[in-house]
């Protein structure tokens, strides 16, 4: 069985090298795709020097299920694991560990949710875990799940409908330690908060609709 992790990234170049690190400390990953959403900030650049690396390079920006689903389309591996680009407290050891669930048979899907990482976000995760960016199930599951592409911040709540509505099995993982980088953080406080409102505008006009990513 072979195992791929996928990192969408949109202007990530002063954080995506953590997470990268973490995964090529993992034992069960046999292949590093990042896809790089049209960044303008030299993400593309950076990774596309790593030679262990699968860069796709996306250009206009499609939004996070876009570079998802892109990931996919650019591997052939059984299982896939989506990872944030801008995580924090990441390793190699709760990378394998939110793919085993997975990868021995045990879930159709595994979600990993921050645990003594930082309050904001260990409760956000807690209320929501639907909306958690770390994520492993098998690939063709994943290019089965319609309407993707055009998503951007609901994307997660998207894939979770999609696995309730199929009756698949679902486990959490807990990721202590782990958390990521907030929206205000990367962009100040007016524009973070903007971002933050259409993010959870997304999330919410997706668990209003019944049907749409349901195959």
């Amino acid at each position: 069985m072979k195992v791929a992790a996928i990192v969408p990234a949109y202007n990530e170049r002063d954080r995506i090298s953590t997470v990268l690190v973490a995964i090529k400390d993992a034992q069960i990953v046999d292949e590093i795709v990042v896809v790089c959403d049209g960044s303008t900030d030299g993400t593309y650049e950076l990774v596309s020097n790593d030679p262990e690396l699968n860069v796709v390079k996306l250009d206009p920006n499609r939004g996070k299920g876009g570079a998802m689903r892109a990931g996919a389309e650019h591997t052939d591996a059984d299982v896939i694991l989506f990872l944030d680009a801008d995580l924090i407290g990441m390793d190699g050891d709760k990378v394998d560990a939110i793919l085993k669930p997975v990868a021995e048979g045990d879930a159709d899907m595994s979600i990993g949710i921050f645990k003594d990482g930082r309050g904001a976000t260990d409760l956000a995760q807690f209320l929501t875990p639907y909306i958690s960016g770390q994520r492993a199930m098998r690939r063709d599951v994943f290019l089965e799940i319609p309407n993707l592409d055009g998503v951007r911040s609901g994307v997660e709540t998207a894939i979770t409908k999609y696995f309730r509505a199929h009756r698949m099995k679902v486990s959490r993982v807990a990721l202590s330690g782990c958390t990521h980088c907030m929206k205000e953080e990367k962009l100040g406080i007016a524009r973070g908060f903007a971002a933050r409102v259409r993010m959870y505008l997304d999330i919410g006009k997706i668990l209003l609709d019944g049907h749409e990513f349901r195959k």
